[in-house]
């Protein structure tokens, strides 16, 4: 564990770590802001996973959610988004290869040797944590934006009983019938679509659902809002009867400003199932 930086944050402290990961065959990086509570005893978490093209300090430093979380007492964690490095396997467009992981673990070439985001978030860096920071790896939830909302959905409702509340901001959540879906996992996981469908939230849902509460916040100016798969989503909690709320805010966009506006909602969501 290499220490890259800590600042002192509403009374916290925001750092940024890396460490060699086994899960993706080389050295990762993430962010960790930990609230004062953490200076006397362990605190739960809440994971922020990014979208297509972000690095762990898109969300640290443009989602606004450390003043929030202190208030609350709660760690957030934000991981990159994809293995990086000289070795590691790319492509020229943006949303495959490195900034582009999917949180799946690829089992296809080249990519299977280090794109285990799967992996890296559910159980490794889970472990790293645990083991060397005052968190409660008991006490956990999770949210994301956009290809890191597609990843909250599936990591919930793929490992019943580890997340306590999940949420989302314009998550794609129907990636096996969205451009931002099949070029991915047929690159990663290969044609047969029934590899496909442990990674796709809607379909998720309707086979399974999650066993907490879910928040998710859809603009209705997003701009990607066609490669989103919002509505079967919803159709799909409706049909399962999902505990859970979604919501479409009206004139927002896919952006961070706004992510910004409704984390507050989002942390306060989540710190009441944490302290339940």
């Amino acid at each position: 564990m290499e220490t890259l930086s800590e600042n002192k944050c509403f009374g916290g402290v925001q750092g940024v770590y890396s460490h060699r990961s086994d899960a993706c065959a080389g050295d990762m990086t993430f962010g960790l802001f930990l609230p004062e509570e953490a200076q006397m005893g362990t605190v739960p978490m809440l994971w922020f996973l990014s979208g297509l093209t972000c690095t762990h300090e898109n969300a640290m430093t443009k989602a606004g959610a450390q003043a929030w979380a202190a208030e609350q007492g709660i760690a957030l964690v934000f991981p990159d988004t994809s293995p990086r490095g000289e070795t590691v396997a790319n492509d020229d467009a943006y949303d495959l290869g490195q900034g582009a992981g999917f949180y799946v673990n690829a089992t296809q070439d080249p990519w299977a040797k280090h794109f285990n985001m799967w992996d890296y978030v559910a159980d490794e860096l889970p472990r790293i944590l645990g083991a060397n920071f005052a968190v409660d790896t008991d006490r956990q939830s999770i949210t994301g934006h956009s290809m890191g909302g597609h990843g909250a959905l599936t990591l919930a409702m793929g490992l019943p009983g580890q997340f306590m509340s999940a949420s989302a901001f314009a998550p794609i959540c129907n990636p096996t019938q969205s451009d931002w879906g099949r070029k991915q996992f047929s690159a990663y996981l290969g044609t047969d679509e029934a590899t496909w469908q442990p990674h796709d939230a809607t379909l998720l849902m309707q086979s399974k659902g999650f066993d907490g509460p879910l928040l998710i916040d859809t603009g209705t100016d997003d701009q990607f809002g066609d490669l989103l798969g919002t509505d079967s989503f919803a159709a799909a909690m409706a049909a399962r009867r999902q505990q859970g709320t979604l919501r479409l805010q009206k004139g927002y966009d896919h952006s961070y400003f706004f992510i910004s506006t409704f984390i507050e909602d989002h942390i306060a969501f989540h710190a009441e199932a944490l302290y339940s």
